[in-house]
């Protein structure tokens, strides 16, 4: 009978491609762990991995095996949680992923009240892309996340908690006498993006209706950065109304002015399992954050 732990040794396996550093990742040795699955081999009747001195490699059964045991280790986990459920409101562990362009202003907004209202939760926070925070709800690496829509989630459930409109951003040495900035517009002021992978070059790009060719060559990993950029009058850019305040406000050079296209230009949203148990842990989660937003930005 395979083991649950063989499932966890396989599946750390198949994430790394490298036996020592899934070891290390289960705290096992290495030695125990190739045991373990060697000997998970031989109930198969087939290599789940190809294996050589410089790389391990998984085979076209072997990929059916993790796609099933991955599956299995979600359910089994989503089972361990069902204690949880009886228990009070956002108590005890839970781990919850956010894309960079809403942890650093979410979440300054968001703690407070979470430590006032409910100070048994153990809240672990993962920063990361939004693929990668797709990926690891779906295999149960984390109870849920929160991304910005539109973005394809398929097979999680997602529930919309703000929506919100992007503002232009310039240096005021460069800024039109307008109230608002329109998207055609937008192609004289050098407007610079994130780079490729974050998923606000796309909501911008849509709400402006532009392609990825008509921005100009300059480009950031963070918003932060980007400002930076714009108070050295490199270009403008389009920020998020959650990081106004935190961004720009900060700045007396620089000018904001609301961008003037159909909204909302983007929403965040919950993102988790189908099964996931502790959904009341996610309502009360998005009641707390769009309290904490309105009372900031009203609405």
């Amino acid at each position: 009978m395979i083991s649950l732990k063989q499932i966890k040794y396989a599946l750390a396996v198949g994430r790394t491609l490298h036996f020592r550093r899934a070891a290390e990742e289960c705290n096992i040795s290495q030695s125990a762990l190739s045991t373990a699955l060697q000997d998970m081999e031989q109930q198969l009747g087939f290599a789940v991995f190809e294996r050589d001195n410089k790389k391990v490699l998984v085979t076209p059964l072997g990929q059916e095996v993790l796609d099933k045991a991955s599956s299995i280790q979600v359910q089994i986990e989503d089972i361990m949680r069902l204690g949880q459920t009886h228990g009070k409101v956002l108590s005890g562990p839970l781990s919850m992923g956010m894309i960079p362009t809403i942890a650093p202003y979410l979440l300054p907004r968001l703690l407070p009240g979470i430590g006032a209202d409910y100070p048994d939760l153990q809240l672990s926070v993962a920063e990361e892309q939004s693929h990668v925070l797709v990926d690891k709800v779906r295999r149960g690496e984390l109870d849920c996340a929160i991304l910005a829509l539109p973005y394809d989630c398929d097979g999680l459930l997602s529930f919309s908690f703000w929506k919100e409109n992007f503002y232009w951003v310039s240096h005021s040495d460069l800024a039109p006498a307008s109230p608002v900035m329109h998207a055609e517009e937008l192609i004289d002021h050098q407007l610079m993006l994130l780079s490729e992978g974050h998923c606000l070059k796309d909501h911008a790009l849509a709400a402006c209706k532009l392609d990825s060719h008509a921005t100009h060559s300059l480009s950031a990993t963070s918003l932060t950065t980007l400002i930076q950029l714009v108070v050295g009058k490199m270009g403008s850019t389009l920020v998020p109304e959650i990081a106004v305040d935190q961004l720009v406000d900060i700045h007396p050079e620089l000018v904001k002015l609301p961008l003037d296209e159909p909204g909302p230009h983007r929403e965040l949203a919950f993102i988790i399992r189908p099964n996931y148990p502790n959904i009341k842990n996610i309502e009360a989660l998005m009641a707390l954050a769009s309290r904490d937003l309105r009372l900031q930005f009203g609405g």
